[in-house]
């Protein structure tokens, strides 16, 4: 972990406690963005507040975000075991890759790693998180490029989400450790908070029994991350908010020469004023840097020989954004301003091993920039709400470059520098909302989004076991319109069920495409061994999902029950060189997810059992290899033993089902966590 950061992190806590020294009254600062926009009803959102965050059974964010089905990662399996390159996450079936097609953002900050698009997820301590909001669809109108499938809001934590000292740990299965905690300390308007985590273990054998042999053990897993936040109250309804952060995560595959690690910073500065004319202005920094292993494992999978070495990808992410809330009239909310982000990252990588000894290097990057103005209308007349938004995007990708060369001597092989692009996307949404009787309101709304390549699928080639993909640096932004129509439906107070349909088309969708069969030589990756299958990137002409979405909750005074189903039906439109895709299946998305949970709290005592079901998708894009469907049912308990102590008990896919993650080109299948049980002690001061 970096030290630097962990100290500033630290030292911001203190010296915000110290700092913001005031006469102890109401906390009205609340740390957060402008309000929420009332063209909101319009949309299908779900929100999973800080009760369910914090009894999580696996205690991580993508599983807490699985209680929102159809929010799914490129594979099934977390980040104690998966590659960091496949946790992308997207929403209403539009398939994926290492990529994401959802906006994830944390106090308004992208957070997709900048290279590569993946989702760093050991990154967020769950303490750390005091709600969360989930948008599917909306278009990148307001929230900006990106915004595909849908937008990912995580809020950090304030005065009002809970007590100020928090704490927990745990023993798990596999010795497996987790420690987390965080503390917040208020003073009159302001406060200031410090989140920390950590998470270790020997982790499981990812390759199923039938398919194991001598080279597969368990694969081990170290990861931690610190968060400092400050909020400082100006007067006049202003306040500063300064968050800093930092995490380290390594991971093994489960065979020799697969370790990766990733680690990160993050910082960022935020002036919001919630006055007559209220205003955010945002400033960010992100930095990362990824290296990982690759291996060759021999049909008996008795050995495992080093064949890629990616040993340093470094990328920079620097963001600003304006927001503006004139006074315009009652019942009326306009939204503008415009947003920057422009990103720097590139690979290098040892590969061509020749009696464990690289004899080649290669260096892959680039750079890219958005640039884009915004603006977003809500309007309620009595009980109607309509809205509109749009935005027009520059983006620019240049510095684009492959350069290949042997180790002895440095003769280049290949050192192509690409043409720099650019170009222009109008985008945005508009959507109504209708409370046709008390407890029954009816939505629709229409969007359109968009997303530029990341620097990973313009310009870096990769292999996985014995396939091989070769990158395209020609590719074209994806483009996403949809329409959706819901009803909200809250007949008794503590219940609401919501129903919404909807049809989307993403067009020039990026895709690993099958181009050929090994042994041979293709361009853009060179030798692929029998059984092999060589792929490149490429933009389809389009993927269509229709489908529906249900989502339902019920608390009553002890007992409560929260239910989540997503039924989609995608297909691929597909011509030329892809057309044996045509009316195919994206990989990895399958038609139905589902998600329920039954709880109960009350005295501080709280259980809860949460039934989980993926129905069967494909591994690949001919539809070839077929991943089982899994149902998994999950266990959490908390037992009082004092007014601020707890001991907590939890349960992660307690039947122990296989959940197949992957399978290979020669049949291997791989799992995802298998059941994993914990025991700790949980403090709330």
């Amino acid at each position: 972990m970096p030290r630097t950061l962990t100290i500033a992190a630290l030292s911001l806590s203190f010296a915000a406690s110290s700092a913001l020294a005031q006469t102890a009254g109401e906390v009205v600062v609340v740390g957060r963005g402008l309000p929420p926009r009332p063209g909101d009803a319009a949309f299908d959102v779900v929100t999973i507040d800080r009760d369910r965050i914090a009894q999580s059974a696996s205690n991580r964010l993508e599983g807490v975000l699985a209680d929102v089905a159809g929010l799914l990662q490129f594979r099934r399996s977390d980040s104690r075991s998966a590659n960091p390159t496949s946790q992308g996450i997207t929403l209403r079936g539009l398939g994926g890759n290492a990529s994401s097609r959802a906006l994830l953002i944390l106090d308004g900050v992208p957070q997709a790693d900048p290279f590569g698009g993946w989702v760093a997820f050991p990154a967020y301590a769950t303490d750390g998180v005091g709600a969360i909001r989930v948008t599917r669809g909306g278009g990148s109108g307001y929230f900006g490029p990106g915004a595909l499938a849908g937008t990912v809001e995580l809020e950090s934590t304030g005065p009002a989400d809970g007590p100020p000292i928090r704490a927990r740990v745990a023993r798990g299965s596999r010795a497996s450790t987790e420690m987390s905690g965080s503390a917040q300390l208020s003073r009159g308007e302001s406060f200031a908070t410090l989140a920390a985590a950590y998470a270790s273990g020997y982790g499981f054998i990812p390759i199923i029994a039938d398919s194991r042999g001598p080279v597969d053990r368990a694969a081990p897993y170290r990861q931690a991350s610190v968060a400092a936040r400050g909020v400082l109250s100006l007067g006049g309804a202003q306040e500063l908010q300064v968050n800093l952060s930092t995490f380290t995560d390594r991971r093994d595959r489960g065979t020799a020469f697969t370790r990766n690690t990733s680690e990160g910073a993050d910082a960022s500065l935020r002036l919001v004023s919630r006055g007559r004319w209220g205003a955010s202005l945002l400033a960010y920094l992100q930095t990362r840097r990824f290296a990982s292993q690759f291996a060759a494992i021999d049909a008996a999978r008795r050995s495992a020989t080093l064949t890629l070495d990616q040993y340093n990808t470094p990328a920079t992410g620097i963001g600003a954004r304006l927001e503006l809330a004139p006074p315009v009239g009652e019942g009326i909310d306009l939204r503008l301003g415009g947003d920057l982000r422009s990103v720097t990252g590139r690979t290098q990588e040892l590969y061509s091993f020749v009696a464990a000894v690289p004899t080649r290097r290669r260096v892959a990057g680039g750079r890219t920039r958005t640039l884009g103005a915004f603006v977003d209308a809500s309007a309620v007349f009595g009980p109607v709400t309509v809205t509109a938004g749009g935005r027009v995007d520059e983006w620019r990708i240049v510095d684009g470059r492959l350069s290949e060369a042997l180790l002895a001597g440095g003769a280049p092989l290949t050192d192509p520098g690409f043409p720099d692009r650019s170009g222009r996307e109008w985008t945005g949404r508009v959507g109504a909302a209708w409370t046709i009787a008390e407890a029954v309101t009816l939505r629709t709304s229409a969007y359109r989004g968009w997303r530029l390549p990341t620097l990973n699928e313009l310009y870096r080639p990769f292999r996985v076991s014995a396939d091989a993909t070769a990158a395209n640096a020609a590719l074209d932004p994806e483009r996403l319109t949809g329409i959706d129509a819901g009803v909200t439906i809250a007949p008794t107070r503590g219940v609401s069920i919501a129903a919404t349909v909807f049809r989307n088309r993403l067009s020039d969708t990026i895709a690993n495409v099958t181009a050929g069969r090994g042994p041979g030589t293709f361009p853009g990756v060179g030798f692929v061994a029998a059984g092999g299958t060589y792929r490149i990137r490429q933009n389809l002409s389009a993927i269509d999902a229709t489908g529906f979405e249900l989502d339902a909750s019920w608390q009553g005074r002890a007992l409560f029950a929260l239910a989540s189903w997503s039924h989609v039906d995608t297909r691929v439109a597909a011509t030329g060189p892809a057309a044996a895709l045509d009316r195919l299946r994206p990989a990895q998305t399958p038609r139905d997810s589902l998600s329920t949970t039954l709880g109960w709290r009350r005295n501080g005592l709280s259980t809860s059992v949460t039934l989980r079901h993926v129905s069967a998708q494909f591994e690949d894009d001919q539809n070839q290899r077929t991943l089982a469907p899994a149902t998994t049912l999950d266990g959490y308990v908390a037992v009082p033993l004092t007014a601020s102590l707890s001991i907590e008990a939890r349960a992660e896919n307690v039947t122990d089902t296989r959940v197949e993650a992957a399978i290979g080109a020669t049949g291997v299948i791989e799992r995802a966590t298998p059941r994993t049980m914990w025991l700790g002690m949980r403090l709330r001061g």
